[in-house]
């Protein structure tokens, strides 16, 4: 039987078993990568309990990742203000400048932007760390003293993620907020009573819990392939270096996905 040859020299045939072994091999990753996360979570409700562990994952994550929140949140909401300011006042609506900061920051902005900063920090971070551990062998040298790695460095990251995106989220919305009010009352001259009383009336507990719902899946997203990432990457510091990368790649990318299939459960 004869194959047609396409450029290059490459059979159809070969072509398709390339695309067939690419797509095989993702399945792979991606099943290993659902193993990686269960046994992890599982591993966080198995005792010993290492709550200083806990603790020092949530500072790292959390703590420390305040300054650049409140620096994005303050503009992010500045930046609503003004262009909402200038967009409503067009219709005559500027008293509803208000309704537009807040839930265009915690219904969207808010949890989104901050999962950003957090995988570009944090992220990028923890995956260096699993990784530069791994081309050391201080995993095999925990083994040795009976601890498991995945319990004792995976899964307090994961839970600390977990933990910290809704409250960075909640800090991130209310700086916002307070960044329109700022710009808005303050520099354009809307009614301090209308922004703050339309936004009270329009903000329903459905918009804060669906944006509480979205940090808490963005901070399994971060935390899952940032550890996964870091615990495959290959044993060389070019590994490392590509697989922090990666993490902050594929960490945003599915954190837009994700938010998409969120708003339209929660809508």
């Amino acid at each position: 039987m004869k194959f047609y040859l396409i450029e290059g020299g490459t059979t159809h045939l070969e072509a398709a078993a390339s695309l067939g072994r690419l797509i095989l091999y993702r399945i792979q990753v991606l099943g290993r990568s659902g193993i990686f996360i269960f046994a992890a979570i599982v591993q966080a409700f198995v005792p010993p309990f290492r709550i200083s562990r806990l603790v020092k994952e949530i500072d790292f994550i959390g703590s420390k990742s305040f300054l650049i929140i409140f620096v994005t949140a303050l503009f992010t909401g500045m930046v609503i203000g003004i262009q909402g300011f200038y967009s409503l006042s067009q219709f005559g609506a500027e008293a509803a400048l208000g309704i537009m900061v807040a839930l265009s920051i915690i219904r969207e902005l808010g949890p989104v932007l901050c999962a950003l900063m957090v995988a570009g920090r944090a992220g990028s971070a923890i995956t260096a760390e699993i990784g530069i551990m791994k081309i050391t062998d201080q995993f095999p040298a925990l083994e040795m003293m009976a601890v498991d790695p995945l319990k004792y460095v995976v899964s307090p990251k994961i839970m600390a993620g977990i933990i910290s995106l809704p409250l960075l989220t909640a800090f991130f919305d209310l700086i916002g907020i307070a960044g329109g009010y700022l710009v808005g009352v303050n520099l354009l001259g809307v009614n301090e009573g209308a922004y703050i009383g339309k936004l009270v009336a329009a903000v329903e507990f459905k918009d804060i819990y669906g944006g509480i719902i979205k940090s808490l899946c963005f901070g399994l997203i971060i935390t899952w392939i940032a550890t996964f990432v870091g615990y495959t990457a290959e044993g060389t510091t070019e590994g490392v270096s590509r697989a922090t990368t990666d993490t902050v790649v594929l960490a945003s990318l599915s954190i837009l996905i994700v938010d998409y299939i969120l708003t339209s459960l929660l809508l």
